[in-house]
């Protein structure tokens, strides 16, 4: 079994790659991550048009520092994830700082609310897409098609039991979307 501080291969290899200056890592980072990037992006900022310029922003970052992403801290999804969040955030906040001081308001607890809910927005659709198949199957069977546990279970040819845990872990994976803890926002 793998130590917790031991890094997947595959972003060890890609860090290391990225730090000799190999153009097709950035190449294959970008196949990767990109939908990622950008998805969280559009959502923090609600506009395509910033998305694609923080999506321009994360990966000149992870070119230009790949230093900065240490593999013993965790995956390098999360990471990129991260650095993403944070850039649009900042993006957000001076967006509607700028608007707030053009229209003579200085209502910064509005602002921090929509920042909020933009994170907590964010964090839900990056768990949403980061957990096991099985849990988010359940959960889209659940929601989306109204679908009760026993039906879930049908649905998914598993057992009624099997079908609760699944929406069970969905569920409280999702629910950390709401964490507020003081590292979140951060890069790693």
């Amino acid at each position: 079994m793998a130590r917790r501080d031991t890094p997947p291969r595959w972003d060890r290899k890609m860090q290391q790659r990225l730090a000799r200056g190999e153009a097709a890592a950035l190449g294959e980072l970008y196949d990767r991550f990109a939908s990622l990037v950008h998805g969280l992006a559009h959502r923090v900022l609600g506009d395509e048009h910033a998305a694609d310029g923080i999506t321009r922003e994360v990966f000149a970052h992870v070119w230009e520092n790949p230093e900065s992403y240490d593999p013993k801290q965790g995956p390098l999804r999360s990471w990129v994830a991260t650095l993403t969040h944070r850039l649009a955030v900042q993006r957000l906040r001076t967006t509607e700082t700028a608007a707030l001081a053009q229209d003579g308001t200085d209502d910064t607890d509005e602002l921090e609310r929509k920042v909020r809910r933009a994170s907590v927005a964010a964090r839900a659709d990056y768990i949403v897409t980061s957990m096991p198949t099985p849990l988010r199957t359940a959960l889209e069977l659940a929601y989306f098609q109204r679908r009760d546990y026993q039906q879930t279970a049908a649905d998914l040819g598993v057992t009624a039991d099997e079908a609760r845990r699944r929406l069970r872990l969905g569920l409280q994976l999702l629910s950390t979307a709401h964490d507020t803890s003081p590292d979140q926002g951060g890069t790693r």
